[in-house]
Order: structure tokens, then sequence, then C-alpha cells
């Protein structure tokens, strides 16, 4: 059983498209377990298969900070068929990417977290065409008007993608609205790392934008050019592979509003 796990979550404790990668590369194992579960214990809500905890690659036991979460991983180990696939089980590779990778490396992680805020994808905007900058400031000026008005951050813009140095009072305060606990500021990562913007996901985490239009701010060149130039192929399926992990953390995010 532990081995079933082990390549379900991948082994990977911050990057959920490596972890992908990673179980894509190994065989697909058989379902040896009749069905997962969730009980209650010390710190939150236990995941188990046939009644016994599932458990990290290192051991740890698998706790939920809440029964909407832990039902929703048992979920993901429910509706697998004959063999397990990886693939529809983001919030089970979540899950030990926090217990694995996070618990004990909070300020570590949002360290990571913080670095986006020097270069945040919000920061630098198109000087043409006209429809485009509009664009952009629809989906983004909100978010920046936001942070400036309720965390006190005050950042600076560009055109183009020449870097400019923010200042750091400005990453100061919005780094002192990161989460402090390690489910939070994992989904946190997560969104920042998929979307390129610390900024959007402090926008979901702090409820001020909703999924839909956090991805849809996060994509709003690549969308402009897909209107212009037509899809992708390639890069459309993995734009949807990483909104698999997207909504994972997003799940995560409401699951712990509860």
């Amino acid at each position: 059983m532990r081995e079933l796990f082990d390549e379900v979550a991948g082994k990977s404790p911050l990057d959920p498209r490596e972890a992908v990668r990673r179980t894509m590369r190994a065989p697909q194992r058989k379902r040896v377990y009749a069905g997962a579960g969730v009980t209650e214990a010390d710190g939150g809500f236990l995941v188990t298969l046939d009644d016994k905890p599932i458990r990290t690659p290192s051991g740890r036991q698998l706790i939920a900070p809440s029964r909407e979460i832990a039902d929703a991983i048992a979920g993901e180990w429910n509706t697998q068929g004959e063999t397990i696939d990886p693939l529809t089980m983001p919030l089970t590779r979540f899950a030990n990417s926090v217990v694995e990778g996070v618990v004990d490396r909070v300020e570590a992680v949002s360290d990571d977290v913080a670095k986006y805020l020097g270069s945040d994808l919000l920061f630098y905007r198109a000087g043409h065409p006209e429809a485009l900058v509009a664009r952009e400031a629809a989906h983004w000026d909100p978010i920046l008007f936001w942070a400036a008005d309720t965390l006190g951050a005050h950042f600076i813009l560009a055109e183009g993608i020449v870097h400019v140095a923010q200042p750091d009072s400005a990453i100061a305060a919005a780094r002192a609205a990161f989460p402090a606990n390690p489910w939070p500021i994992a989904a946190l990562h997560v969104v920042t790392t998929l979307t390129g913007s610390a900024l959007l996901a402090l926008a979901l985490c702090h409820g001020v934008r909703d999924p839909d239009q956090v991805w849809a701010a996060a994509h709003v060149d690549e969308d402009w050019n897909i209107e212009k130039w037509g899809v992708d192929e390639e890069v459309a399926a993995r734009r949807a592979a990483r909104l698999v992990d997207f909504r994972a953390a997003a799940a995560i995010l409401k699951g712990l509003e509860r």
C-alpha cells in the first residue's frame, strides 16, 4: 500500500507538474484496496484505505485540516477503477506535498512565493494594441488597487519586459498577508507558480477574486494571442494539465474556509 501511495504522490514536495511527470513515467498499479474513508484524528481528519491510515513516503499519516478536504481526497481514491491513475488525483498529490515538504518548511515556502512579488505578472504591461492594454487593466488593476488600499502594498508598473525593482516596503506589506499555516501557504505557492503571480494567488486566498477570475487574469495575454492566431494544441494541453492542479489548490483554499 505504501508503494502505491508513493507513486500517486510523486514524491515532489513543491512542484505538482514534476509530480505528474514522475507518475507518468511509472507503470500504473492495480487497485488493491476496497475503499477509502475518513476518521477524526488529532489535528484534523485522517484519510484511510481499508481503515488503515494512508502514510506518506516518510511514514507520516495523511491528516487533512478539514472534513471537506479529507472527504475530497478519499473521493479520489474511491473513484479509481481497476488501475490507479495519478493524473486524476491532484488533491492526493497536493496533500503529499504539504505533509512531506511544507509542514516543516512554512517559512521557506513563503520565501519562495515572496520572490514573485519582485517581478509579478501584473506589473508588466503591454504598450499596444489599445484593446490588449485595456484588457490587462480590466483584469489586473483591481488586484493592484486592492493590494494598495487593503494591504498597503504600493507596486510600480512597467511597460514591456524590462525589470523594474519594486519597493521593499511593498513586498513586505504583501508578504504580511501570506497565510502562516502549511496547507494554505502550500496552496498559495501552487497558485503562484501556475499563474506567475503572487498577487493573483493572494487575491484568491483572501476571497477578492474567485478561481475562474484568477485563471482568466493569469492568461490575458495568452488568450489574446489565441484570438488572433488560433489555438496551439500543445500549449492548450499543457494549460489543461496546469488547470487540474490550479483547481485542486483552489479547492484546498475553499475547504479551509469552513
